[in-house]
Formats: C-alpha cells, structure tokens, sequence
C-alpha cells in the first residue's frame, strides 16, 4: 500500500507526499559517534518521496545490501509552502504536524561512498528508507525547542534526544532550508538523530516515541 500523510487519529492528510529533506550530524554526540567532524554548518540531503513507507504495521529493509541502520528523528510536515528565508512566523505557520520516524542509512555503503568522496544517495534514499509514523497537529508544541525523541529496541532504549540539544533548532533549520530550494506543503523535514545509532535486524521489535505525546509499535519485516 502507498504511503499516505495522516494524522494519530487516522485522518488523512490532503497535502501530497513531497520530498524528504534531512539535516546530518545535527547532535553533536551523534557526530562523535560515527567519528564525524561537527559540522559548522547545516549539512543537508534530500531524500525522494518514493523512498517513504508508513511505520504502522511494520516496515521491511534490504538485508542483501549490507548493515542497515537506524536513526530516530523527530519529522515535520510542511503545510505550506516556504521560500527564499522565510521569517520565524512563517515557518511557524507553515508547520502542519510533528512526529517520530527513521532515517534508515546503508551503513557500510555510505561509509564506502564517504571514502571516495562521494554523494550518499545510494546508502539513504533506496525504497523504505524513510519510515514515517502519523503526525500530531503542529499546534501540540507550543515550544519547538522541547521536543523528545525516543527509540525502544527489543525492550532496550536505543536513542532518546531532544531538540533542546539539536546544533541547528527547527526554526532556524527550516529557515535555512527554505533559503536554500523552496518547500512545498507536504514536505517532510528529518531534523537529524541523536547518539544511540546501529543495525536493525528482521524480528527486531520497535517502540518509536515523541514521549509524552504519541507512542507507536512496529517491527523489522
């Protein structure tokens, strides 16, 4: 079944299916972890709308190509669209919901592609390399800076960050975003993954959370 943006309570969401525009290393823990230098800007990818699949009633990975990694993100959906750097307010308007999702990576190909100097888009945008649970309505957070992030693997919490401690915070991250290529409504924004990352394996059962205000079950197909 295609991938449709909804809400929790199963209402779906008129905008199209848009691209995927992420943030890397936006945790300096996380950038430790992989032995990646911080960055002293936004480090930006985009991944395509047909790399998108729907969290709810689990989800498959591509095992024949080698360690795939998970990576918990607290996603935006865009609900209007942002161009040429917008101000605070607008982003504000703009942002129609909030939830958790997996930023899958191809670990040992990107650290492969990284090597030669290479793009990643192998290693991040193949089929199912975007995991998205339903969004909560925007208006959920009154403070953009205080969201969690959580990830509960097999009964083991893997990852749990928030924005407080992102290097770029969402507005500014959005706003620089916008600058860059215009975003459209529909667009989802991953804001990067906090430190805890490694491999997932089929059975593997998942628990993904924005803690305090939607929790979700799924699994490793």
């Amino acid at each position: 079944m295609s991938y449709q943006h909804k809400y929790v309570d199963g209402t779906n969401i008129h905008f199209p299916l848009g691209k995927v525009v992420c943030i890397g290393r936006n945790y300096a823990e996380h950038a430790k972890e992989l032995d990646n230098p911080v960055p002293t800007e936004p480090l930006l990818f985009i991944k395509p709308g047909s790399c998108v699949v729907a969290l709810e009633g689990g989800f498959a990975i591509p095992t024949e190509r080698g360690s795939v990694h998970y990576e918990a993100e607290i996603a935006v959906l865009i609900g209007k669209p942002l161009s040429a750097k917008p101000s605070r307010e607008e982003v504000l308007d703009a942002i129609s919901g909030f939830a958790p999702a997996l930023d899958l990576t191809l670990r040992d190909k990107q650290a492969e592609l990284k090597a030669k100097g290479l793009p990643w888009e192998i290693a991040k945008s193949f089929d199912g390399a975007a995991v998205i649970a339903p969004f909560v309505v925007g208006s959920t957070f009154p403070d953009v800076t205080d969201i969690g992030i959580r990830l509960t693997i097999n009964g083991e919490v893997r990852q749990d960050g928030n924005s407080a401690i992102m290097l770029n915070p969402i507005i500014p991250m959005i706003q620089y975003m916008a600058g860059c290529f215009s975003l459209q409504a529909g667009d989802v924004i991953l804001t990067g993954t906090p430190v805890g990352v490694g491999p997932l394996n089929v059975g593997d059962e998942l628990v993904l959370e924005l803690p305090g205000v939607s929790r979700f079950e799924s699994s490793v197909r």
